[in-house]
């Protein structure tokens, strides 16, 4: 696989409904990004087999193959490109399953301009972090943080494990509103402002300490 000659960043978009793709392209390109949008999984992953983008934003429902069966056929985690997940049906066994396959975040919509474009150029950033060996502390480890306690930590292990309210609730032995406000106590702590964004943080390469 090569890298064209470019000034700009290139990002590759995988969206089957044409408004949203639209939208993307425009947001991006704005941004000063140069955009390729595909509207089904084939097409992008021939592309990608032989032309690496610097970064791809993959929608999780698309006709043909989903973004997850993408992420594995593209090994996503050893694919040399951060590869960004979106979905407008969300939930924690979604995004920790996105995670898993190597995507490096995970966003639901609807979603501001300004906050995708944010978390495009986080991951550019991070990924390129990571590639040189950047030892760069994630959220949790701010000096000053509010620590999580041994009840909480416990409820963020069934989280990742991609266990829902109820499902946590039942191992755990507690009901689920006492797992729900523990997770509030936990997205306070951590600074998520939702399921997909707390498995993003504690997911990154570096978690939480003990």
């Amino acid at each position: 696989m090569n890298r064209r000659t470019k000034t700009a960043t290139e990002i590759f978009v995988l969206e089957d409904e044409r408004g949203v793709r639209e939208v993307l392209s425009m947001v991006l390109t704005k941004a000063g990004h140069e955009v390729v949008c595909f509207a089904d999984a084939g097409a992008l992953l021939a592309t990608a087999r032989t032309r690496i983008p610097d970064c791809m934003l993959l929608d999780v429902f698309v006709p043909g193959k989903s973004g997850l069966e993408l992420l594995a056929e593209l090994q996503a985690d050893k694919y040399p490109a951060p590869v960004i997940v979106i979905s407008g049906q969300g939930d924690v066994a979604m995004a920790v399953s996105a995670m898993k396959l190597g995507a490096l975040d995970f966003i639901e919509k609807p979603f501001h301009s300004c906050e995708l474009i944010s978390r495009v150029e986080g991951a550019l950033k991070s990924y390129a972090g990571r590639q040189s060996g950047s030892t760069e502390l994630g959220p949790l480890h701010i000096p000053g943080a509010e620590p999580l306690s041994k009840r909480e930590r416990e409820v963020l292990e069934q989280f990742v494990s991609g266990a829902s309210n109820k499902e946590a609730a039942r191992t755990l032995g507690i009901s689920p509103r006492t797992v729900e406000d523990h997770r509030s106590h936990i997205m306070r702590k951590v600074g998520a402002r939702n399921y997909a964004d707390l498995i993003r943080i504690v997911m990154r390469p570096t978690r939480y300490p003990s």
